[in-house]
């Protein structure tokens, strides 16, 4: 088990420190409800089921701001793909492609809240899906099976008052709660001013790849990274890339393998079928095989403006030894530079999988904190529901394979 590396303090852990206290001390003659309800020194976990009491409180900006909120189609509006094109915070995970294949696979519709007028210049949005599950219930998200979605806004006013008619809308149709995963720490003082709480929290590691490719081999760990890329161009590997549907059977049957040992079920085939489609070009499968029928690793990449996210991967669990997984980031990070992208996103890992993180910590050594905020809190998971979690794992490592993909093709839709 490693231990939790620190990171420097962010605005994220400044607004924390703000909202939730370090110390236990008489809260102002002018603080909002939550400042009575702190409980000092305990972790960030502890605290936002004694915070969710003060979920009534809206964000004065928000009321008094004169913006106009209304709704937009990101799938329609003609004006979403330029929104995307010019703003910075725009991700992969916001262009009509990722949309789209939401939408075939799981039905979703993704809608967009923005202040800009209906027929001007869209400058603002707010993207999100609604859903709607007989088994888990009713709520909002942005952005489903989305690593990151950030707000496009244009002000913090602008922000706020989305987020408050997203609030209202969220009473409305009796939601159990609205949760919005911003990349950038800076969201935090905002989200927590319009009521906001960090529901779970991720680390994200990003290869930065503005310095030249040698310097970034050199930057990698030596033993862990550098060791294994070299063992495995030694190994002679055949290398595949594309799109077909061969790559894609041989991706999804090596998925399968990893998920069986994780405890947990595929996605649907339909879904990676479907993000082929959609995203063109900026979707591809890169392969590894030791010999000509034997797919040893495989991985999905996605593509957009000046970054490359790896999304998925899996491996046979028997070339694990030839360095497959090592080598494969580094193509992609080799290709990735070749087309003029300057960051290799590695996607988030959750705290506490220190093996995911220890691993990742040797391709990026200052990783950024990832935090998903909700409205209203819900409650913090008990020790029962943890032990269900983990029994549905070792249950789902037994499965065989063709009823650990139907249990995907059944699941996903709910868990979004």
């Amino acid at each position: 088990m490693i231990q939790e590396k620190p990171l420097t303090e962010d605005s994220f852990e400044r607004a924390k420190r703000a909202f939730f206290g370090t110390a236990k001390t008489a809260p102002a003659p002018n603080a909002s409800p939550a400042e009575h309800l702190k409980p000092p020194n305990a972790p960030l976990s502890r605290k936002v089921a004694a915070a969710s009491l003060a979920r009534g409180w809206v964000n004065s900006v928000a009321r008094s701001s004169p913006h106009v909120v209304s709704a937009i189609d990101p799938l329609q509006d003609s004006r979403w793909s330029a929104l995307i094109a010019n703003h910075p915070r725009a991700s992969v995970f916001h262009t009509p492609g990722w949309l789209e294949a939401l939408r075939r696979t799981y039905g979703f519709r993704p809608q967009a809240y923005t202040t800009s007028p209906s027929l001007g210049l869209l400058t603002d949005a707010f993207l999100f899906v609604p859903i709607r599950s007989w088994l888990t219930g009713r709520r909002i998200v942005s952005l489903p099976f989305s690593d990151h979605c950030a707000p496009l806004f244009s002000s913090p006013e602008a922000l706020a008052s989305i987020l408050c008619h997203l609030r209202k809308a969220l009473d409305r149709d009796k939601s159990k709660y609205l949760e919005f995963r911003p990349a950038d720490a800076e969201f935090a003082s905002q989200a927590i001013q319009c009521g906001f709480e960090p529901a779970r929290s991720y680390y994200l590691h990003r290869v930065d790849l503005r310095p030249s490719l040698d310097d970034i081999f050199r930057s990698l760990d030596k033993d862990s990274v550098q060791r294994r890329i070299r063992r495995a161009e030694r190994a002679e590997l055949l290398e595949k890339c594309g799109r077909s549907e061969e790559l894609l059977k041989g991706f999804y049957k090596l998925l399968i393998m990893t998920r069986r040992r994780h405890g947990v079920p595929p996605q649907p085939y339909s879904w990676f079928r479907n993000v082929l489609d959609c995203m063109g070009e900026l979707a591809e499968i890169r392969m590894v095989c030791a010999g000509k029928d034997a797919p040893a690793a495989a991985i999905l990449t996605l593509r957009f403006k000046n970054s490359v996210v790896y999304k998925y991967g899996g491996y046979d669990e028997k070339f694990k030894h030839l360095g497959v997984m090592s080598l494969l980031l580094w193509r992609a990070v080799e290709n990735a530079k070749a087309k003029g992208a300057t960051e290799f996103d590695l996607g988030r890992s959750d705290e506490n999988n220190p093996g995911l993180v220890a691993f990742k910590d040797k391709w990026a050594k200052n990783p950024s904190r990832l935090v998903y905020w909700r409205y209203p809190a819900l409650p913090l998971s008990s020790a029962t529901e943890d032990w269900k979690r983990k029994g549905a794992q070792l249950l789902f490592a037994r499965f065989p394979s063709s009823v650990l993909t139907a249990a995907g093709r059944m699941l996903y839709r709910h868990i979004a």
